[in-house]
């Protein structure tokens, strides 16, 4: 099933192929997408404006040759053109009905399974052992998740695998936290928060008095040795901080197929570095071991190098240290091993924020060097802010923890549910802000560019007006009203269908790019072109709402709008559960 910009797309290729220039680059690749101006046509391509140069023509006169050998009439209107060259397509109606009755009977909604199914391995989450997840955890968490739905929807086999940090310094801190500050009261009313506080005291101490320091050392020397006591403590804060973890996660909707933490991969580490000196991918450096760049990059894009004075000065990657114990780097190239040999993914994604970079170039570079065959893509985010643009904190300045993010998420819709809810019985109340609070989570996060830094915003987020989950919400509801209404007069949509109205066109139109949009989220792994689609559909199906009434009409007018109705509701519920939100039918 060809969608309205593949059909237009294989034209429009087939038309260049007709023009005779030799000069036509072999890589180009013609290319429609919805018009971003909708006045002006429903479709666009700017391969006039691409291919001008190379053929020395002006654009607007190539653009009008490009028409001339385009075999479109079944399609669309004759294309016109716009501006410097821009060829916008019309699409005829007889072309929208039979996309939306191809949709109406498509189990997935006009979405093609991927020609070329991947095996992907998704890394998000993380949570570090004896710490509560927090705020910072949204991202990676909310972004992962949609990930690994988009994917496995795609056709693609998904490993989702949350990489716990229990191993290393801090566990020896918070060991050593343990035997010598424990508040054993405090660690019963609640654990991790006792965790939290020995973890960030013992911390700031092991900066800055030798002893601590040397003692905290021992302490990560001595389990990771396998002594029994020290074995039986992380083991009991790996079991508290996993439990109130999974609480989060099965409150989000979020399930793992794997998670194994840094201390799996510890008795690999130590023949993985031997491996790389042997291979002399590694060498010893000031009693360091490292791996230096091979000078096979341009230096501008190798990230063991940097510019300084005007020379390429090494900054080599480090996976033995001078005191020979291993760092996340060694644990990192020893995990892309296992990923790569014994799970055999083709793809690994690692959904973690910015300030990662240059480690994940780094540690990409190495797995080049070895020659891993595998595509590796750091996945990278921005920061959550406050409304004083500094990064997100609570009124007495630290860090919310998420569960309490969720709770208040909910707890706020709660209050709009009793506002604009009175027909709800009360648990319905309960599973409504539910489903508002979490879903306004997720959406105010997968609605921006990944890239981006955003400010959280608690009256924006729950807001029914704007681009927020409770107006996607809203959207949805009102076409199951519709079809409440109707109860058992429901009667059986055919597929004669007449668009004629300006807003019946919009959301038919609309409608019909489902099944060019969702492949594109993968394109460079941003769920907010997802997101942004959704909005556009929902205010595409108010103003509809508004200005064609369903239930009052007649014949094949009624038949039309009601079969609107239906896929609009299709869409909008299948693809907020790509983003991880699963509306209710009522609000």
């Amino acid at each position: 099933m060809l969608t309205i910009t593949q059909q237009l797309t294989e034209r429009l290729g087939k038309a260049i192929q007709k023009i005779q220039n030799s000069n036509i680059p072999e890589d180009y690749s013609a290319t429609v997408t919805a018009a971003t101006d909708t006045r002006f046509g429903d479709y666009q391509t700017n391969a006039a404006m691409a291919l001008a140069k190379n053929l020395s023509m002006p654009p607007r006169e190539l653009a009008a040759e490009i028409i001339k050998l385009l075999e479109v009439e079944d399609l669309c209107e004759t294309p016109e053109i716009a501006g410097p060259g821009f060829i916008n397509f019309r699409v005829k109606e007889n072309t929208i009905v039979s996309r939306i009755n191809e949709i109406r009977k498509c189990s997935r909604l006009g979405v093609e399974n991927t020609h070329s199914p991947k095996k992907i391995l998704i890394d998000f989450s993380s949570p570090n052992i004896a710490k509560p997840m927090h705020i910072g955890h949204i991202r990676s968490t909310i972004i992962g998740d949609c990930l690994v739905r988009v994917c496995r929807f795609l056709g693609h086999e998904v490993i989702a695998d949350n990489h716990i940090g229990d191993w290393g310094t801090p566990i020896g801190q918070v060991i050593y936290g343990w035997k010598n500050h424990l508040d054993q009261e405090a660690f019963n009313e609640d654990p991790i928060k006792e965790l939290l506080r020995l973890y960030q005291m013992i911390k700031e101490k092991f900066e800055s008095d030798q002893e601590v320091n040397k003692a905290c050392l021992e302490e990560t020397v001595k389990l990771q040795s396998g002594d029994k006591e020290s074995l039986e403590l992380w083991n009991q804060f790996k079991d508290i901080t996993m439990s109130g973890s999974q609480k989060i996660y099965d409150r989000l909707g979020i399930m793992f197929d794997t998670s194994l933490g840094e201390s799996f991969y510890d008795s690999r580490l130590g023949p993985l570095v031997e491996d790389l000196l042997c291979n002399k991918i590694a060498k010893e450096s000031d009693g360091a071991v490292c791996v230096f760049s091979n000078n096979e990059l341009e230096p501008k894009n190798d990230p063991l190098l940097v510019k300084r004075d005007g020379n390429w000065i090494p900054v080599p990657c480090i996976i033995r240290k001078k005191d020979g114990g291993f760092n996340y780097a060694t644990t990192d190239i020893a995990t892309i091993d296992y990923r790569v040999n014994e799970i055999e993914a083709e793809t690994i994604l690692y959904v973690v924020d910015d300030r990662q970079s240059l480690h994940f170039r780094q540690l990409f570079e190495v797995a080049r060097q070895r020659k891993i065959n595998a595509d590796l893509k750091h996945v990278s985010f921005g920061k959550i802010l406050g409304d004083d643009r500094k990064p997100f904190k609570t009124r007495e300045g630290s860090v919310p923890d998420l569960s309490t993010v969720l709770q208040e998420a909910v707890d706020r819709a709660r209050k709009v549910v009793e506002e604009k809810s009175n027909n709800l019985s009360e648990e319905e109340k309960e599973n409504v802000a539910e489903k508002i609070g979490i879903g306004a989570i997720k959406y105010a996060e997968l609605s921006q560019s990944r890239v981006s830094d955003y400010v959280f915003s608690w009256d924006k987020m729950l807001s029914l007006q704007g681009n927020t989950a409770p107006y996607m919400i809203n959207a949805f509801v009102r076409t199951r009203s519709i079809f409440r209404k109707l109860g058992n007069n429901l009667p059986e949509i055919s597929e004669e269908l007449s668009i004629s109205a300006d807003a019946e066109r919009a959301i038919a139109i609309k409608l019909c790019q489902y099944g060019e949009i969702v492949p594109e989220i993968l394109t460079d792994h941003r769920p907010n072109i997802l997101a942004t689609y959704l909005y556009e559909l929902a205010q595409a199906f108010h103003s509809f709402y508004e200005q064609c009434p369903v239930l009052s009409t007649e014949g094949i007018t009624k038949n039309t709008r009601l079969a609107l109705c239906q896929t609009t509701s299709a869409v909008l519920q299948h693809g907020l559960g790509l983003l991880g939100i699963f509306p209710p039918e009522k609000m």
